[in-house]
This record gives structure tokens, sequence and C-alpha cells, in this order.
């Protein structure tokens, strides 16, 4: 790594583009007057960042990355929005994500430490958080929200404005309509709740007293006796001194009335036991 920065002949960097120390821009890519690229930001060649786009320092994109355009919504009135990029992310071929709406937030935003595989698509008004993986050909619709260490398998769309919890899982070609619960595991057409992400948990640390209050504050949640937010009730005092518990029950509650992925009707969870 050099701390000299590096534009290629062919590359096009637009008057009034910041760029920081040690950016490499690379044969034919394309830099807009509104771009602030962080320091040590690698753009392989015909990578086009444009619009009001910030990237963090670190990240790296390939070739044929298409960052910043405009939002695909025909209530866009073409106002200025952004795109905002965190530090250390990793972004593969042909990867899209586009700028905010004048009619919606304004603002996409994706955290540091990401990786977005091949053709992934991260749309207008989306919120991604720390550490989240977009394996190829994932698509995010406009105003989703991802927490952070979420991993979204390969052809798999979330439907627009719907979240999806902190270190869920959504297993591939899914197509993802309703939220997903902090730590869940969804899968299907349409996705249907599966327990729990057992190995990602397993991989962070977690004690197994904890999934073990998970799995049991799961069983009362998706009881199909009560409605869920009356459910969701019943565990905050049932497992009041459980924070990944108490964290689920809060991402259900702190919306209103909300669509959820939920398990199969025969009300198997034990799906997760089939990761170890």
């Amino acid at each position: 790594m050099t701390s000299e920065t590096f534009i290629h002949q062919t590359a096009f960097v637009e008057p009034g583009a910041q760029l920081g120390t040690g950016v490499h821009v690379g044969p034919f890519c394309h830099v807009g007057a509104e771009v602030v690229l962080g320091d040590n930001v690698h753009l392989a060649g015909h990578v086009s960042v444009t619009g009001a786009t910030t990237v963090g320092a670190g990240t790296r994109a390939q070739a044929f990355a298409a960052l910043g355009g405009p939002p695909q919504d025909s209530k866009h009135k073409g106002g200025r929005t952004t795109l905002t990029i965190g530090e250390n992310c990793d972004i593969r071929e042909s990867v899209t994500m586009n700028v905010g709406t004048d009619s919606g937030r304004g603002a996409t935003t994706v955290g540091a430490n990401g990786f977005f595989l091949a053709y992934s698509h991260v749309a207008h008004d989306c919120i991604v958080g720390d550490n989240v993986t977009l394996t190829h050909g994932a698509t995010l619709g406009g105003h989703c929200e991802i927490g952070d260490y979420v991993i979204i398998g390969g052809l798999t769309a979330v439907h627009q404005f719907v979240r999806v919890g902190r270190r869920a899982f959504l297993g591939g070609c899914s197509a993802v309509v309703g939220d997903v619960i902090p730590y869940g595991m969804a899968v299907g057409n349409r996705a249907k709740l599966r327990g729990f992400n057992v190995v990602g948990l397993k991989r962070s640390g977690m004690a197994r007293s904890d999934l073990a209050n998970l799995r049991a504050a799961y069983r009362i949640l998706f009881s199909p006796e009560k409605p869920l937010l009356e459910s969701a009730e019943e565990v905050r005092v049932q497992f009041a001194d459980s924070p990944a518990v108490i964290e689920i029950v809060d991402f259900i509650t702190q919306r209103g009335k909300r669509h959820f992925a939920v398990p199969p009707l025969d009300g198997d969870d034990a799906a997760d036991d089939d990761q170890g």
C-alpha cells in the first residue's frame, strides 16, 4: 500500500471530487463531482461512483460496481440525496448501491466491514449495519433495515420496508416479505422462520444458557394460542434477565403493527437443531 494517490490515465475524476491519501482509481473509472473517497479506497477498473456518495477508508470496489446512482423509485423528483458507505467494505463485481429518495429518508447508509458479493444490490433509503454479508445476487428493496452481522444468501430478495434483526441469517433463493427477528433464520418463498441462526450464534461466542433462553422464548412467542404482541409482553416479563431475548421483544414491539416472518403452520421450531 502506498500513501500516494493513483489515478489511471483512462479514469475520469470530475472537478470537486475529494480523494484521500493512498486512493487508487483504476482504468476507466468514473468519480463524480460530489464524491468523497476516504484514505486508501481502491477502485478497480470500470467502477462508477457518482452522486453525493461518501466511501469510507479502506473500502475496495471491484470491476463494474456502480455506487451512488439515482434511486429506482418513480416518486423521486431529482433532489439531492446521499449514499454513505462505511470503512473497509469489500464490494465485488457489478454490485449496485443507490442514493436515497427525496420522498424518503434522503439517504442510503451502509456500515463498515460489509461484504457485498457480485451482483448484490442495496436500494434507496436502506440502512445496512456493520459486518453485513450480501451473497451473490442478494437484493434489498427500498427502505430496508438490516442489522449488524446479518448474512443474506444468494439470490434472496428482501421486500421494501422489511427489517432484519441483528445476526439473522436469510437462506438462499428466499423471498423475504416480513420482518425477521434478531438471531433468526428464515428460508423459503415466502420466507418462514426456521428457528435461530445457531451456527452463527455459536461462532459469536453466545453461551449455551443464552441459547436455551432464546429457544424457550421462541416457543412462547410463536405459540398459535396467542397473538404475537401479547406473547411478546409475556416473554418480556418471564425473561427480563436475558438481554438477547429482550432484544427480540423490543424488535417485535417497537414499531407497532408489523408483518413478521413466522414459523410454518405445523409449528416445527426444531429446524435450527439441524445446524448442530
